[in-house]
């Protein structure tokens, strides 16, 4: 009997020692290709290409599946730009998400100080590295699968327009995701963690207001200005604010407010977010910033009409997967800058107003916690209540940078945005070796993912019926 159990536990130990050799072999691997995705993250970022303009972004990256024998389908879902990559037949099908597309009027340089690049936008939210890194970590799955002959399909997801055009929306809408076990994804930032998201729901339109143009000094009283009832709207919203959740989070930018002072504009358009970390109260709350521009349009005597650009939901977490990817992103750890890269660093540091550098975020990972606090907005959300998902971020930045600004795109152009664009390619490389390991993990994540999301749940993209808005940037 003791020979038996002997025998057993050995067999086992056997097991997990080949299993761990195979995953340091994957992942000593990616090490070594470090430069190679570094020059496409690289090329990407110069390419800096926004929403739905993708064009070269998304053809170098299925370019790069494509050479590794992934067949590609492109122009998925209506959206020219998107496209999907596979590799493998039959259970499990894992899913990696990539984005790659860059944010208006944030052109930079790779250098510690605000100096433009003369682009039209910037990887200000690292998308250059998040699209990368997914794709290293597809053919790095797809190559281990191939070497221990595994049964399974690996996807890549080339997802355009997350900033604000919700590309993610159209093809959960179109069922893309329908066949797929689970979805790993994850996000520059400015640390390593791997702790359950939280995303704001969001609704997003362009209101337009249509009046009469006339001389603004030899006869205004003909004349009904569009931009007064823009800004009759913003007035309105605005005291609006004291009688909604605090949480919520609402913001515009008026994208066109007439062309001469002395001309009444017959024309204007605001651009409208609202967010909550609750879609209902989005919706509702949208709904009100619908009738203020009514009023507004009433009071003003205008014509209004609005097109809705995006819609979001909120993030479903998934503990079971979360957990999975904190052990991976743990054992891998974070990294050290050198010399070059610790003085940009410093340099970025004190352009933030911070008194001092802590690297610690860097070099280490951020504890996990089962907490977390919805600031921003992704379209990852809708796709986290059709299949259980999972996500992380990598220090991407340096500690302390805010998304979406010079210096986020500054050091995304560097040797601290490929490293830390490269533990992101392991740990979910990593995670999704485990899931194809342990398919048992599988089967307890979509257990979760069903209480948590509900038996009457009933997906309703808050976007509606529309087609990709892919001008939603001219």
């Amino acid at each position: 009997m003791k020979a038996i159990i002997f025998s057993s536990i050995l067999f086992l130990f056997c097991v997990n020692m080949s299993a761990q050799n195979n995953m340091d072999k994957v992942l000593d691997k990616l090490e070594t290709q470090t430069s190679f995705y570094g020059d496409i993250a690289n090329t990407i970022w110069n390419y800096a290409e926004m929403g739905y303009q993708e064009e070269k972004s998304s053809a170098l990256l299925q370019k790069t599946l494509k050479d590794e024998g992934f067949s590609i389908k492109t122009g998925v879902a209506g959206m020219p730009t998107a496209f999907i990559a596979e590799f493998g037949s039959g259970s499990p099908i894992i899913a990696i998400l990539g984005e790659y597309d860059a944010l208006p009027g944030l052109s930079q340089q790779a250098v510690p100080e605000k100096k433009s690049a003369g682009n039209k936008a910037g990887h200000a939210c690292g998308h250059h590295l998040f699209g990368t890194a997914s794709v290293a970590a597809a053919i790095s799955v797809k190559q281990w699968l191939q070497e221990n002959n595994i049964k399974g399909t690996i996807r890549f997801y080339g997802c355009p327009a997350e900033e604000g055009g919700s590309g993610k929306v159209y093809m959960t809408r179109d069922g893309l995701f329908n066949d797929v076990d689970t979805v790993l994804h994850w996000h520059p930032g400015a640390e390593n963690e791997a702790n359950p998201g939280a995303a704001l729901a969001n609704k997003s339109a362009k209101f337009r207001f249509h009046g009469i143009s006339a001389h603004a000094a030899g006869s205004p009283e003909k004349g009904r200005s569009a931009l007064d009832a823009v800004e009759s709207m913003n007035y309105m919203v605005n005291m609006m604010r004291e009688h909604i959740p605090q949480e919520s989070r609402i913001h515009y930018v008026i994208t066109d407010g007439g062309k001469a002072p002395n001309v009444v504009p017959d024309f204007a358009e605001v651009y409208y977010y609202a967010r909550h970390n609750n879609r209902d109260v989005v919706i509702d709350i949208f709904d009100r910033i619908v009738n203020a521009a009514k009023g507004a349009a009433l009071g003003t005597d205008t014509t209004m009409e609005f097109e809705m650009i995006g819609g979001t939901h909120e993030l479903l977490p998934n503990l079971t997967l979360q957990e999975v990817m904190y052990k991976n992103l743990a054992a891998i750890g974070g990294y050290s800058f050198d010399a070059q890269e610790l003085k940009f660093a410093n340099e970025i540091s004190k352009s933030l107003g911070q008194k001092e550098l802590d690297t610690s975020f860097t070099e280490g990972v951020v504890p996990y916690t089962e907490n977390s606090v919805a600031y921003g907005s992704t379209d990852v959300g809708d796709v986290s209540f059709t299949v259980p998902t999972v996500g992380m971020g990598a220090a991407t930045w340096v500690p302390g940078t805010p998304a979406h600004s010079w210096q986020a795109v500054a050091a995304g152009g560097t040797s601290i945005g490929t490293k830390g664009m490269m533990i992101a390619a392991k740990a979910i490389s990593a995670t999704a070796i485990d899931l194809f390991s342990n398919t048992e993990l599988i089967s307890k994540a979509k257990a979760e993912f069903e209480a948590r999301r509900g038996s009457d749940f009933k997906y309703i993209p808050l976007l509606g019926d529309r087609k990709p808005a892919l001008n939603y940037r001219d």
